[in-house]
């Protein structure tokens, strides 16, 4: 079953979609809601066989995409995707990045790591773009600049609570140079070398967001507010967490009053950047 729509309210996509159209606010409610359950399935210990619900809705999806949805949600999605234009990628893709996660596959190189960021994050950012109405080879580059930004903010910042999910995403030979393994990720030993292995990271995650805002300016200011936003508000996020030194002993997240205040700057950029 899809999660509550609404859910997109709480997390950090929230404040970007108070800048959409109705129909568009929903259908990135919906897509969201995707998101959130295939990550669920992916995450969740309750879920008992993560590798068969994955399976399910990837079988759903292909039928939803040949006119044969056996679910409500399998069918709403794919309207969704009729009206906007969605291909079904938007949508296998996530899924296999997320079964990536249930295997706890490993990434030897960043090269190698930029498999997984295209289909748990710039697939995602492509579908957020299609839903905005904004398309062709510089979507594409968009999503990938943005998309990949935010993951590896993410990568960052929950380095600890994923080594507690058994996994870890930094690349081993990024590890090898700070004399690290990822079984010391997993036990949290030597974590005063885990800064400098962060810190490149963090580097490429900010060059790719000034790639992104670059990128913006190519489409209307106006279908850019809703990136600009999420842009701002992770691009923040990882600012916070450089300014602690890598050294945090839980998930770094931007306050209320952070947030309001980035999305006003967010504002600020779309109305005067041209």
């Amino acid at each position: 079953m899809i999660p509550d729509r609404a859910s997109y309210k709480k997390s950090s996509f929230g404040p970007a979609f108070l800048f959409l159209e109705k129909r568009r606010r929903e259908a990135l409610a919906a897509y969201y809601a995707f998101c959130r359950l295939m990550d669920d399935l992916a995450d969740e210990p309750g879920v008992k066989d993560p590798e068969k619900e994955l399976s399910f809705w990837q079988e759903e999806m292909t039928r939803a995409f040949a006119g044969r949805a056996q679910t409500d949600p399998g069918k709403e999605l794919f309207e969704m995707a009729q009206t906007f234009g969605l291909e079904p990628d938007r949508f296998l893709l996530l899924i296999e990045g997320m079964r990536a996660d249930v295997q706890g596959r490993t990434y030897a190189t960043r090269q190698e790591l930029e498999w997984y960021l295209w289909r748990v994050a710039g697939i995602v950012g492509l579908a957020t773009l299609d839903i905005l109405g904004v398309k062709g080879p510089q979507a594409q580059a968009l999503a990938r600049q943005l998309g990949f930004a935010v993951q590896l903010t993410n990568i960052v910042r929950d380095v600890q609570e994923d080594a507690r999910l058994g996994r870890v995403y930094l690349p081993q030979d990024l590890l090898a140079e700070h004399g690290l393994t990822r079984e010391d990720i997993l036990q949290n030993t030597h974590p005063e070398k885990l800064p400098a292995v962060l810190a490149p990271l963090a580097q490429t995650a900010r060059d790719f967001y000034a790639q992104a805002a670059q990128t913006m300016r190519a489409f209307p200011a106006c279908n850019m507010l809703p990136c600009r936003v999420m842009g701002c508000l992770y691009r923040a996020n990882l600012a916070k967490i450089e300014k602690m030194g890598f050294v945090f002993a839980r998930p770094v997240k931007l306050t209320k009053s952070e947030k309001l205040l980035h999305c006003i700057y967010a504002l600020f950029q779309t109305v005067f950047t041209r």
